[in-house]
């Protein structure tokens, strides 16, 4: 009787150990990624004169440090420097592509503004009087928003003055399938003639977020006055759904800002294809 006991109390660990072991595994977050912040803040007078106007370059760029899987951490990388500073710095290392793209955005606005800044201080008498045009900013800022299991959302936001009456901003994003290693495009996400109805649904959604009930109430509050509204690329996942993000101009005016409408899982669940991940996502 007391071999039974304890063969029962063996099986009953043993199982244990193997659900606590798929629990683990199941929860695991794909690659065990690290991350690290560069920071760079600059300020740059024309003519390396404090008295002169002068450009700010400010980045706090987010990346992978440490990973248990050097080629994905290699790969990230490639896509967070790609999306923040552009193909031209793919070669170089996240430390080296922050300094080499502030130093190339100071060498510009010198190398641009200053004949500009001479012609101007030749016809007028009073230098004081030149238009503060040429004081230019630019601010990159990046971050994880998501990281769950083999997801993670990359988010990138910019801002730029560069004359004018107001300077420019948006805000990007990447859906990193880290079993596939590469973003995911709503290709991925959705499967059969989804465009249309899902657009009903932004519709619908973006109604529901203002509190009308029809489009011509939308369109009187000056949504889509910029362009038309439909799914796009610019999108980010989570445990609850997809929310598209529009950036000023493309639907709506400067003034308006950007739109970021959601939809939840259940509404889409009839055109989600059988990506694991977003199956994982829309359970």
């Amino acid at each position: 009787m007391k071999k039974q006991y304890v063969s029962i109390f063996i099986i009953i660990l043993s199982v244990s150990t193997f659900l606590f072991s798929c629990s683990s595994k199941m929860n695991k977050k794909m690659g065990d990624l690290h991350f690290d912040n560069i920071k760079i803040n600059e300020t740059a007078h024309l003519f390396s004169n404090d008295e002169k106007p002068a450009c700010n370059i400010n980045i706090d760029f987010t990346y992978p440090d440490k990973a248990s899987d050097e080629l994905l951490k290699d790969t990230l990388n490639y896509y967070f420097i790609q999306a923040c500073f552009g193909d031209k710095y793919l070669s170089q290392s996240p430390k080296e592509a922050v300094s080499k793209y502030a130093a190339n955005y100071i060498k510009e606005y010198r190398s641009d503004l200053e004949p500009l800044y001479l012609q101007d201080e030749k016809e007028i008498a009073d230098g004081n009087t030149i238009g503060a045009w040429y004081s230019y900013y630019k601010n990159i800022e990046s971050s994880i928003q998501f990281y769950e299991k083999d997801l993670l959302v990359y988010r990138s936001h910019y801002e730029e003055y560069t004359g004018g009456a107001h300077g420019m901003y948006f805000t990007q994003f990447l859906n990193i399938d880290l079993g596939l290693m590469r973003p995911l495009t709503l290709e991925d996400i959705f499967i059969g003639e989804y465009k249309e109805p899902l657009t009903n649904i932004l519709w619908s959604q973006l109604m529901a977020k203002q509190k009308v009930k029809s489009r011509e109430a939308l369109e009187d509050m000056g949504y889509c006055s910029t362009g038309e509204l439909t799914p796009i690329e610019n999108f980010y996942l989570d445990s609850k759904g997809i929310t598209f993000y529009y950036n000023v101009y493309e639907i709506t005016p400067y003034a308006m800002g950007p739109v970021e409408i959601s939809v939840p899982y259940e509404m889409i669940q009839h055109w989600l294809n059988n990506n694991p991940v977003i199956q994982e996502l829309a359970k």
